[in-house]
């Protein structure tokens, strides 16, 4: 008897000690840790979200850039961290979806991890060299077949978002071609520009302006809609292969076990954020698109993100993307 009433005492302690760290959240700064080095574009969503999420939550939100292995590194500190809410990781496809298929990951995206909210997105753009004749994307996709034997496709690292979206579209068309590896979006892109390479899937923001410039054709975006970007530019389902979806989502989770009341705060506080006008107008410049007010919720978060790896683990083990 004596030991049940310990228990249950230590228990209404812990369950007390919770509630009174969500009903005061927060009393001091929170530490969001990005991924990646600072200036990218994590980075500049964060930095955007919190400056206004500061004015609901009454605390900054401190940026903290951890580098290294693709984002793995930053990710394992917060699955790693006290949950108390003062630790937490905002990430995209990439880091919480692709490297779970193609890194050794210390911990589980979806079991060590606690849904926060899901924040915007942007899909690739399928950009081509000039010189190559087609003017759309069935064309194009005429021109690739006749030259299956020296076509060639930028990639940007084992496992990007450029060479998953390459991978996803020979699963669909059937065509081949072979990829030339970059240290980033920059210098593929410049490649293609002068000629080097034929093809790139890229980020939209990326691209838009050098194909507004008339340096690259672009054919068609990973969306299942329209870029509000980029209107005059129509999707694959539109241009002739249907369902190459390819979005980079972006999300904000805790470390497992982080009182509900606190991910409710910061919910909402992200809601009110990216229902702000200056801020959806400077989200909208960076290219970035904000998902309706239903799929912005822990729960839908937690939904979708186990979804995407349900879907992308498969199609990328099979075809043996992995870091050496």
């Amino acid at each position: 008897m004596k030991h049940l009433l310990a228990a249950a005492l230590v228990a209404t302690t812990l369950h007390g000690t919770g509630g009174a760290i969500a009903q005061g959240y927060p009393t001091r700064p929170i530490v969001v840790v990005v991924p990646f080095s600072a200036g990218g574009p994590t980075d500049a969503l964060m930095r955007v979200l919190g400056e206004r999420m500061r004015a609901s939550l009454g605390q900054p939100l401190l940026v903290e850039n951890v580098t290294g292995a693709a984002g793995t590194i930053g990710v394992a500190r917060v699955a790693r961290a006290t949950p108390n809410g003062y630790t937490l990781s905002v990430g995209h496809w990439s880091t919480h979806v692709v490297n779970g298929a193609i890194y050794p990951l210390t911990f589980d995206l979806l079991k060590d991890l606690e849904p926060v909210a899901r924040l915007t997105s942007y899909p690739m753009l399928l950009v081509a060299k000039n010189a190559i004749p087609a003017k759309d994307l069935k064309e194009f996709l005429a021109w690739a077949r006749a030259n299956q034997d020296k076509t060639s496709a930028g990639s940007i690292g084992v496992g990007s978002a450029a060479h998953v979206a390459g991978v996803y579209f020979q699963n669909l068309t059937g065509l081949q071609f072979q990829y030339v590896a970059y240290r980033g979006a920059a210098p593929a892109l410049q490649e293609l520009m002068g000629g080097q390479i034929d093809f790139l899937f890229d980020h939209l923001a990326h691209s838009l302006p050098h194909v507004r410039a008339g340096k690259v054709r672009a054919y068609a975006v990973t969306a299942p809609t329209r870029s509000p970007s980029a209107p005059d530019i129509p999707t694959f389902d539109e241009a002739g292969v249907p369902g190459l979806h390819v979005l980079i989502w972006y999300g904000l989770w805790a470390p497992r076990g982080t009182p509900a009341e606190v991910i409710a705060r910061l919910n909402s506080a992200v809601k009110e954020a990216l229902a702000d006008p200056s801020v959806r107008q400077r989200l909208s410049d960076l290219g970035q698109v904000i998902p309706p007010p239903e799929q912005l919720t822990p729960e839908a978060l937690a939904v979708y993100h186990k979804a995407e790896i349900d879907k992308w683990w498969p199609l990328i083990k099979a075809a043996g993307i992995k870091v050496e």
